[in-house]
């Protein structure tokens, strides 16, 4: 480059607008996406590593997608070659293929291609760039203000992580108008601008979340405001009224503001607010919007929504529909009208929904057989005896006789790996979640067995059995909002249990977990393998059942978590207000803490299987007190807490208890006889048996006869065995994070 190129160049930096002078050039000048790109998020983790599989940026105008791909080519070492698909076609791609293949031949290393407003590309030309990110030449980064999953090639899209952009909030815009300001290079720092508070307030409610727009109109502020005697230039509200342009309505009809409005006129319909669905009504016909689109989504809402409740509405609608085409527009509004008050204030009901749960049984059903006499008899009556025992309506009185018509259920096991194709791929979750809980079940009864459990009737008031982990873990994800791009961190995650579910939960997240020992970490590392190495939960192993756990050597950066969730987080702890401290830090102010912890002095106790008079009076007493004697032991942290404590802790420790709930579950176990002599040796050594406490308060004939009933009444039956469990949702206090 000589001089003139250089000058030239310089001179074009300079005159550029202001929101392209300070578009950020890193992370660090990067204002707003915080959900993506805060310490710990897996985009900022994959910039920094300079790790990158294919991306696709998805959001509004100015929220910042082609500034991100700007700061990604600043900062990596791949080859970063940018297209517009506005202004390129398929042979700017196959350059752009045969450039990024000579530098893999020189360099070894991949090449980005950065394609903006990816969504333009036609058919040829995303099946042109299809197969060389298929096969690495190139890592594709897109950039679209449309729905991908709507808008791009399904290949492209199901080879590439979907990041959602949103509109910067206030205190994003505050900061980048701030930045402005005082940036002396780039913004107005060099010069005296002063802005009225009514003015900036202006400024940023107008640009509606756009970066870019608050610039532009900052720019024209700026730019047409007079400068006093001592070189000050203010902006106030009238110049900032006249700077930023009137917001156009916002609607495409191929684009997501179509999709978005129609939904709003149907919810509110079915919400019977005629004032809201006139309003989205009204917007869509402004823009523009085909009448005849509008009146197909109401035909189908008067089935859909409202139905039987008023069935009349299906026929009021198509007339309407039907008069809109006699009549025509303008005066065709009045049918809209009509059709949309209508549906508004009509009585609403779904019961049409009833024909899905019909198909939904279809879809789940197995190898079921036509029940014998509903299968066809006139080619097979005599052979087979097809149509046998059936029951002909009209010979009974009001032509109706009862008998079964559904086939019954045929269940079975299978040993298979589903693959990721068709219908198998929506049950690959499912297959998946239940070896989670299967594992779970025992690693936890592997543990119970290592640590010397002190025996089987309290073991069980843990619940470790894989039915009711299953339970247990659906309660919990039941009852918390995950959002696709959270950081979660799972206290003590060595089953798996709770790991899986939340990967699962937060695809464009991060999932850490804690574990206790090697073999943990290796097992749980092992089971995510053969996942791309950003998208693995990150495995920790750390101190965190011990009575000083340590967290400070755990996270290299300052992460405060959205979620922190736990299962008998607390139960091997003695002092749980220490942890829960520890835990205190780190949690994001808006983030949420959640426990679901067995409460063992609520659980099951055998004594509760012999119904009175079976035992003596005597007898029967002592023995609720020999097993009261396990949860009165004012010394035993692991039993001598409930839910009341457990609260307190939070409240000690800075938290504020959101919700708190007590739940009963049950799950079926069997009863051996190996088992009752278990329950019943007494003196085992490292360990207390159930006899052994009941030796307490009973003699040696007593503790007999309690075994000669259990004999009797429970050996080779299957019972149900109680676990009761508190769910705690916390916060942070405000201003408690330490």
């Amino acid at each position: 480059m000589d001089i003139f190129d250089y000058s030239l160049k310089e001179q074009i930096k300079k005159d550029a607008p202001l929101a392209d002078r300070m578009r950020p050039r890193n992370l660090d000048e990067f204002f707003g996406q915080s959900h993506i790109l805060s310490p710990g998020r897996l985009l900022r983790r994959a910039i920094q590593a300079d790790k990158l599989s294919s991306l696709i940026f998805f959001g509004p105008p100015g929220t910042g997608k082609t500034t991100l791909a700007r700061i990604i080519a600043n900062s990596t070492k791949a080859q970063f070659v940018s297209l517009n698909a506005v202004l390129s076609g398929v042979k700017d791609i196959r350059e752009s293929i045969v450039k990024a293949e000579k530098y893999r031949q020189e360099h070894q290393l991949k090449t980005i291609l950065f394609i903006d407003e990816v969504h333009r590309f036609n058919k040829a030309q995303q099946d042109a760039l299809l197969p060389h990110v298929e096969n690495g030449i190139v890592i594709l980064i897109g950039a679209t203000t449309e729905n991908p999953y709507f808008e791009v090639n399904k290949a492209l899209v199901s080879r590439s992580r979907i990041f959602q952009l949103r509109s910067l909030t206030t205190e994003d815009l505050q900061q980048v108008l701030k930045s402005v300001l005082i940036d002396r290079e780039r913004g107005y720092g060099e010069l005296k601008v002063n802005i009225t508070e009514d003015a900036a307030v202006h400024l940023i409610h107008t640009a509606n979340g756009d970066a870019r727009a608050l610039l532009n109109a900052l720019e024209l502020a700026v730019i047409t405001s007079k400068v006093d005697k001592d070189g000050s230039i203010y902006v106030d509200l009238a110049a900032a009224e006249e700077s930023i342009q009137k917001k156009a309505v916002l609607y495409d009809k191929d684009g997501d503001a179509h999709f978005d409005t129609i939904s709003a006129f149907i919810k509110s319909i079915r919400g019977s607010d005629p004032d809201a669905a006139l309003y989205w009504m009204a917007k869509m016909v402004y823009a523009g919007e085909d009448p005849r689109f509008i009146f197909r989504r109401m035909i189908i809402l008067a089935a859909e929504d409202i139905g039987m409740a008023d069935p009349n509405a299906l026929h009021v609608v198509i007339s309407a529909s039907q008069a809109f085409d006699y009549v025509g527009m303008p005066e065709g509004r009045f049918h809209l009208a009509q059709a949309c008050l209508y549906l508004s204030t009509a009585p609403k009901s779904n019961s049409a929904f009833a024909f899905f749960d019909a198909l939904d049984a279809v879809n789940k059903e197995q190898v079921d057989d036509v029940p014998n006499h509903l299968r066809d008899g006139n080619r097979d009556k005599e052979g087979f005896g097809h149509g046998k025992g059936y029951l002909y309506p009209h010979a009974y009185q009001d032509h109706w006789v009862s008998q079964q018509y559904l086939p019954k259920t045929l269940q079975g096991r299978t040993f298979y790996q589903p693959s990721e194709s068709g219908y198998e791929f929506k049950v690959k979750d499912d297959v998946v979640r239940r070896r989670e809980v299967q594992l779970a079940a025992i690693l936890e009864a592997t543990e119970s067995e290592q640590q010397g459990q002190e025996d089987y009737w309290r073991g069980r008031t843990l619940g470790n059995t894989g039915e009711l982990l299953t339970e247990i873990r659906d309660y919990t994800f039941s009852r918390v909002n995950i959002a696709r791009d959270n950081l979660i961190l799972i206290l003590n995650a060595g089953s798996g249990l709770f790991l899986g579910e939340a990967v699962r939960k937060a695809p464009e997240g991060t999932v850490y977990g804690l574990v206790r020992n090697d073999e943990e970490k290796k097992l749980l590392e092992g089971q995510y393998s053969d996942r791309e190495f950003l998208f693995r939960p990150i495995i920790l192993k750390t101190t965190f059942q011990s009575d000083n756990p340590d967290f400070s050597s755990l996270f290299k950066e300052n992460i405060k978590f959205d979620l922190i969730m736990g299962r008998n987080s607390l139960s091997a702890i003695k002092n749980k207000k220490t942890i829960l401290n520890r835990i205190n830090s780190l949690l994001d102010r808006n983030g949420y803490l959640t426990l679901v912890e067995s409460i063992p002095a609520k659980g099951q106790r055998l004594s509760q299987y012999i119904p009175q008079g079976e035992l003596s009076k005597d007898l029967y007493k002592k023995l609720i007190e020999s097993e009261n004697t396990i949860y009165d032991d004012k010394t035993n942290f692991q039993v001598n807490w409930d839910e009341g404590t457990l609260q307190d802790n939070l409240n000690d420790a800075g938290f504020q208890v959101k919700q708190i709930k007590i739940t009963e579950f049950q799950n079926k176990t069997h009863v051996s006889q190996s088992k009752i002599n278990q329950w019943f040796l007494l003196h085992r050594q490292n360990k207390l048996s159930y006899a052994d406490y009941l030796q307490q308060n009973l003699s040696n004939e007593e503790i007999q006869q309690v075994k000669n009933y259990f004999q009797a009444k429970l050996s080779g039956q299957v019972i149900k065995w109680k676990t009761t469990w508190v769910f705690v949702k916390a916060r942070l206090h405000p201003g408690s994070q330490k």
